[in-house]
């Protein structure tokens, strides 16, 4: 299926609303039936089915169309963020007992998922560095039931083996599920190379614009369906209609976007990496990066976020250079218009700074849709700062 097609006419039966070249936002609760046969045809099987929009509603369902189309899978459900779509199939499909196999550092709410409430309820988790297959295989239990990827990783963007882990999952029966929040489905699939379940956060590139929190998650029908029946249905994590519509109006200018972030990236980093401030640049895509060749390998682009260091490594200088920026915005998330910088500093306090951790010195910045050359004097500018 061609990404044009995917993008702009997937889903979209024009003729079915007035032969509008954008769909409508069908804002309602619920849907009516004529007769009782279909009322109960309805309300026994509501995957199949408009009853009610927490489940199904049309304007998701465009949506859902495209969505799984883009990443190569049978089905889609779209949920009000991208906690959602991690937290929701992973409570569907674990029961008390189980145990999970995760990368070390994914983000901080799945770890908070899996530290904090999961384990309220019997199920444990493992963390391991995914960057070696053989990790992730030496810590599968009798009882494991999930291996929780994030390939790269958002802030130090360590890449695991998607079709190794696939390929050792499968041998023993467990569930795959990545983060591809990072790559979006145009710069990689997981699904094609063998994982079971897809999540990412469409509050970002699908996004696009910084105006909706959403989540998506892809996958085989039976397992979207037995998701979707149960934890889904129940928790009511679902996507508003106007939410979606924004997600659909995000799709279309997808790729331009993603190509204007990425290309502009290459600039920014190259920059960065010979200034005189600045020790290292971490990008996936960066001659030098320890797993290039991994990222080659499974990964069509990069897109737009990266991580460098300081020479100075007091917190003083840190904060000073992020404080002196005038046009890239300190804030969280990234994938829309407006470039962000986001210290690891700022997520603890100024007393547990230790210059020795290498995490705590990172600077996560995500360059959007800016000149190059405007970006690069920003930066200047901050770097030439005292301290």
């Amino acid at each position: 299926m061609e990404l044009s097609y995917i993008l702009n006419e997937l889903g979209e039966e024009r003729e079915n609303y007035f032969n509008a070249v954008s769909p409508p936002i069908i804002q309602t609760s619920n849907f009516t039936f004529k007769t009782i046969a279909d009322f109960r045809q309805a309300l026994e099987n509501e995957f199949d089915a408009m009853l009610y929009s927490r489940g199904h509603n049309p304007t998701l369902n465009i949506l859902r169309q495209k969505l799984a189309a883009l990443d190569g899978a049978e089905d889609a459900l779209v949920f009000s963020s991208g906690i959602a779509a991690i937290s929701v199939p992973i409570l569907a499909l674990l029961k008390q007992g189980d145990h999970i196999v995760s990368v070390e550092n994914p983000y901080s709410w799945t770890i908070k998922l899996f530290n904090e409430f999961l384990s309220k309820f019997g199920i444990s988790t493992t963390f391991v560095d995914g960057s070696a297959v053989e990790n992730i295989e030496n810590a599968i239990q009798p009882n494991t039931r999930l291996i929780y990827l994030e390939s790269p990783n958002t802030f130090s963007y360590e890449l695991q083996d998607l079709q190794a882990v696939a390929q050792v999952a499968k041998a023993k029966n467990i569930i795959t599920m990545t983060d591809n929040s990072y790559c979006s489905p145009l710069y990689q699939q997981p699904i094609k190379l063998g994982i079971d379940l897809v999540a990412q956060s469409a509050t970002k590139y699908i996004g696009g614009h910084s105006d909706v929190v959403a989540g998506v998650l892809t996958g085989s029908k039976a397992l979207i369906s037995r998701i979707f029946n149960h934890e889904f249905m129940n928790i009511g994590a679902s996507l508003s209609p106007h939410s979606a519509w924004l997600l659909i109006r995000g799709l279309r200018t997808l790729p331009l976007r993603l190509q204007r972030s990425f290309e502009t990236t290459k600039v920014i980093t190259a920059w960065l990496a010979q200034h005189p401030e600045v020790d290292r640049v971490i990008w996936p895509f960066m001659r030098g990066f320890k797993q290039a060749a991994l990222a080659q390998q499974q990964m069509q682009g990069c897109g737009g976020l990266f991580s460098f260091t300081l020479k100075d490594t007091s917190v003083q200088k840190i904060e000073n250079f992020c404080n002196k920026l005038q046009h890239i915005l300190m804030a969280v998330s990234w994938g829309g218009h407006e470039s962000l910088i986001i210290p690891s500093i700022a997520g603890f306090p100024e007393a547990d700074f230790d210059k020795n951790n290498a995490r705590h010195l990172l600077i996560r910045m995500y360059v959007g849709l800016e000149d190059a050359d405007y970006l690069i004097k920003d930066l200047e500018q901050a770097l030439s700062g005292k301290a």
